[in-house]
C-alpha cells in the first residue's frame, strides 16, 4: 500500500512540474506529458481505491 501512495505522490508531483513548465516556456509538449501523466495519476488512484475496497471485504 505504501508503494501505491508513493507512486501517486511521485505522478502528481510531475504532471504539477510539466504544466508548470508549460506556464513557463509556452511549450505545448510540456501540457501534453502533463496530462497523460495526470491520466495515469488517476489510474493508480483508482487502482489504489480498488485494492482498499477489495481488502476490506476479503474474510480470512
Amino acid at each position: 500500500m505504501l508503494i501505491f501512495r508513493w507512486l501517486l505522490f511521485a505522478l502528481l508531483i510531475s504532471s504539477a512540474l510539466c504544466f508548470v513548465f508549460y506556464l513557463g516556456t509556452g511549450r505545448v509538449y510540456y501540457r501534453r506529458w502533463g496530462l497523460v501523466i495526470l491520466k495515469w495519476a488517476v489510474i493508480a488512484g483508482l487502482a489504489f481505491f480498488a485494492v482498499l475496497g477489495l481488502s476490506r471485504f476479503m474474510v480470512f
